[in-house]
């Protein structure tokens, strides 16, 4: 990655429904290199998608916890996996190392919701235990154009 794909990640990052004759307006390049820049970000990888952002608790979903999964020996990862991603408040899951074999990101309506959700999670049988906490405040919420500025060099996206 270079100075520009730094540009063009940024600019599209801040503003998603920028026209890509808009942001070659902007950056000051031309509309050709600002969609070829963009197709190569999307084939390495870089680039992920373009759809919307959605908030949970606008959906409903205030509630935010952590469940650390101890897996049963033998139960396997993907058995737990293809279990969870049928769960629509679970909206993320890891395979970790440390205390514990598995994390999930999960949301509810309630502390009272929650538990139907942690109860949901719990009927997978390769699942022994589960141990939660409860998010209070999100203090960085998810991000990684800092990560794309830190990865083109000292001198960053400007």
């Amino acid at each position: 990655m270079d100075d520009i794909d730094g540009k063009v990640i940024e600019i599209f990052a801040s503003e998603p429904r920028l026209g890509v004759l808009e942001a070659s307006r902007r950056l000051g390049i031309a509309r050709g290199t600002v969609q070829a820049r963009l197709d190569k970000l999307a084939a390495r990888g870089v680039i992920t998608g373009w759809g919307p952002d959605l908030s949970p608790e606008a959906l409903g979903y205030p509630v935010m916890a952590f469940l650390t999964l101890e897996i049963r020996q033998g139960a396997g990862h993907d058995a737990v996996a293809t279990h969870l991603a049928a769960i629509p408040e679970v909206l993320e899951a890891y395979t970790i190392t440390g205390a514990g074999d598995m994390w999930a990101r999960v949301v509810a309506r309630s502390n009272a919701d929650l538990q139907r959700v942690i109860d949901l999670v719990l009927t997978e049988p390769g699942i022994d235990r589960s141990t939660t906490v409860i998010a209070l405040a999100t203090q960085i919420p998810h991000r990684v154009t800092p990560l794309a500025a830190a990865a083109i060099g000292p001198r960053g996206v400007s």
